[in-house]
């Protein structure tokens, strides 16, 4: 006969049995941690935070322009450069076997005439005569400066403010400061990412919780139609059958988390994402349904049109999430090489394809944020890694420069048709206003009611903050 130790000890084997295969299944989505990385706080990115300061926006549309737009032939006019074209300056070099090296080079004048715009007369090449329609909503910051001189570095500075140490992006900085908007939706979304120079560290959590980690959908060159979330509904599960499966995961996803002893915020994060993936079932399919809008709407953003179909769609998916609370989202007009499109060290008259394939979509976007009264509380901002030379490489091509180029924002408590800063006279060096990518951030922060210095995060021994130790905001350029 059986004794009753024996009956206890046979369920409580088997149930902890079953839970085991529950425990793999989870352990094997968990990332790889060492015990000095975890904080085992509990934390949640759709809960709703109250910001610190007083805020004048509540999300933000990046707008990326990889590979670095040159400002000297878009939103930089300098009529210096032009009375001095071709001749040779000296410049001091930044690059690799060139840095700190005294050169001569020959000064090279746009290549697109500049033309005012709007009330404020703002000058704005014929690359983008839409975006020159809008120039009394925007804000130019013409005094940026960065740090990095190749792609990879500079990337990832734009995105994590360090070249080469593993740091949060700033979309996760903001997503774990102010939490979700939407339940229902990721906080922070990337569109259309690039593998190639820093690839998915441009949207990593890095060291913070993983919950706030970027959520990316679709790849670079991949086409529009693969701008889907994968495996959103199943062809095979009924509804009844989807609920009573996740009923069941969740339920044992449960009972390993509170047991686990290392890592628990790691599965509390896993099982979160569940929750949402399964929530995303029932408001994903319609957010990202772009054909539910007016045949009008679509013409604005230039859908439909051989040139600008591609990043129309992805900008006016970032309306329709900005729209439904997602906090962060990126719009990249990028590929998967490491030579980006906007890098032109020879063949300038490219740049005209790229703001061909931009400029109405960006001026659809903007117009469309406006007319729906979004534009007061959604930050947006257009901008590359950094700028390019006034001087030619080869015969009609441009270097790098990250000593000084051009960045716009719009909406959000910026002023509206306002210049602030500037280079030198002939587009080379930030002089007047300069802006280092660490104060744009920490600028950007503080617009969304974050100070980037109380912001703050424990890993390894020390408190990191969005801007590490530097930063200053911008307060010049507030509305």
């Amino acid at each position: 006969m059986t004794s009753p130790c024996n009956l206890l000890f046979r369920r409580t084997l088997l149930g902890q049995t079953a839970c085991g295969f529950g425990t793999m299944a989870l352990q094997a989505l968990l990332p790889r941690q060492t015990a000095a990385d975890q904080t085992g706080a509990s934390v949640s990115a759709a809960a709703t935070r109250l910001p610190l300061l007083v805020p004048r926006a509540k999300r933000i549309i990046f707008v990326f322009m990889q590979g670095g737009p040159s400002h000297v032939d878009s939103f930089d006019c300098k009529p210096e450069l032009i009375a001095r074209h071709g001749q040779s300056i000296d410049f001091t070099g930044v690059r690799f076997g060139d840095f700190g090296k005294v050169t001569q080079q020959k000064l090279m004048q746009p290549l697109w005439k500049f033309r005012a715009g709007g009330q404020s007369g703002k000058l704005v090449s014929d690359l983008f005569p839409e975006i020159r329609r809008h120039v009394d909503d925007l804000c130019f910051l013409h005094g940026l400066h960065t740090e990095g001189v190749a792609h990879g570095p500079a990337t990832l500075f734009l995105h994590t403010g360090a070249t080469v140490q593993v740091r949060p992006s700033l979309g996760s900085w903001v997503l774990y400061g102010l939490g979700s908007e939407n339940n229902d939706l990721p906080g922070f979304i990337s569109l259309m990412p690039s593998d190639a120079n820093g690839g998915p560290r441009n949207f990593s959590n890095a060291f913070l919780p993983t919950v706030y980690q970027g959520t990316p959908i679709g790849r670079a060159q991949t086409g529009s139609s693969q701008m889907t979330i994968d495996h959103i509904r199943s062809p095979h599960l009924t509804q009844q059958q989807q609920q009573h499966r996740f009923d069941l995961t969740q339920q044992l996803n449960a009972v390993q988390a509170a047991a686990a002893r290392n890592g628990q915020d790691e599965a509390e994060a896993v099982i979160r994402s569940y929750e949402l993936a399964w929530r995303m079932q029932s408001t994903a399919p319609t957010v990202m349904d772009l054909a539910s809008e007016t045949q009008e709407t679509q013409q604005l953003y230039g859908i439909g049109e051989k040139e600008t179909d591609e990043f129309g769609r992805q900008c006016l998916l970032a309306r329709r999430l900005s729209e439904a609370g997602v906090r962060f989202v990126q719009v990249n007009y990028s590929d998967q090489s490491t030579n980006p499109r906007w890098d032109q060290h020879s063949n300038m008259p490219q740049h005209a394809i790229h703001a061909k394939a931009t400029d109405k979509p960006v001026a659809g976007l903007l117009q469309d944020l406006k007319q729906r009264g979004l534009l007061e509380d959604t930050l947006v901002w257009w901008g590359g890694e950094f700028g390019r030379t006034p001087f030619s490489q080869g015969s009609d091509g441009r270097d790098h420069n990250p000593r000084g180029f051009t960045v716009f924002l719009a909406g959000g408590g910026v002023k509206a048709g306002f210049s602030y800063g500037g280079t030198d006279e002939i587009g080379h060096l930030a002089v007047d206003g300069k802006v280092h990518m660490h104060d744009l951030h920490a600028t950007l922060l503080w617009l969304l009611g974050l100070d980037h210095e109380q912001l703050r995060f424990q890993h390894a021994g020390r408190q990191f903050r969005p801007t590490d130790v530097y930063g200053e905001v911008i307060h010049d350029i507030f509305a």
